[in-house]
């Protein structure tokens, strides 16, 4: 939706510099999509929960309760196999993108970690990636997390949006000084 001649929304007051002007709005589709790296986390999550299923199985014969503890893993497993069918589209469905004419923002509400608002300078520096489709990407930052096997890159920008070049347009306008 374009909102370049409206004024700004409720809700944004504070938040923009003065004289930013917000050029788009969007979310991501909140569809199911699966990927090929998705397929084979559903098949190791498969497999984890089989194990476990059958671990269970086999110490219940034992007697008593120890068999109990193979519920961790296979709620785990369980876990693994239903991320990308609930997880993903719940991140999406709990996520609105903003582009300015300087910045682009990245709004999330999730339960536990509540309203959070990120920002992100659109500077000539940065590098600007269109993942073309429908729906289509564009990539126009990144962060390293720290993860258990060490740090790994994240690429941020508005994922799974159906005007993916049209908003590449913008933020290539606004490297350029076109706003």
């Amino acid at each position: 939706m374009n909102v370049q001649d409206q004024a700004p929304q409720s809700g944004w007051e504070g938040l923009l510099d003065p004289g930013e002007t917000i050029l788009w709005q969007g979310r991501p589709g909140a569809r199911i999509r699966l990927g090929i790296g998705d397929i084979l986390l559903m098949v190791f999550g498969t497999f984890f929960a089989g194990f476990a299923l059958v671990w269970m199985a086999l110490v219940s014969g034992v007697g008593g309760l120890f068999w109990v503890f193979g519920m961790i893993h296979f709620m785990v497993g369980l876990g693994i196999i239903c991320w990308p069918l609930l997880g993903r589209p719940y991140l999406r469905r709990h996520t609105w993108y903003t582009l300015t004419d300087t910045r682009a923002f990245i709004a999330t509400e999730l339960p536990l970690k509540g309203k959070q608002l990120k920002s992100y300078a659109i500077t000539p520096d940065n590098q600007l990636t269109l993942e073309d489709g429908t729906p289509g990407s564009v990539i126009f930052a990144s962060e390293w997390r720290r993860g258990k096997k060490g740090s790994y890159e994240t690429r941020i920008g508005f994922h799974d949006i159906d005007e993916a070049r049209k908003v590449y347009g913008l933020m290539r306008g606004i490297q350029r000084g076109r706003t």
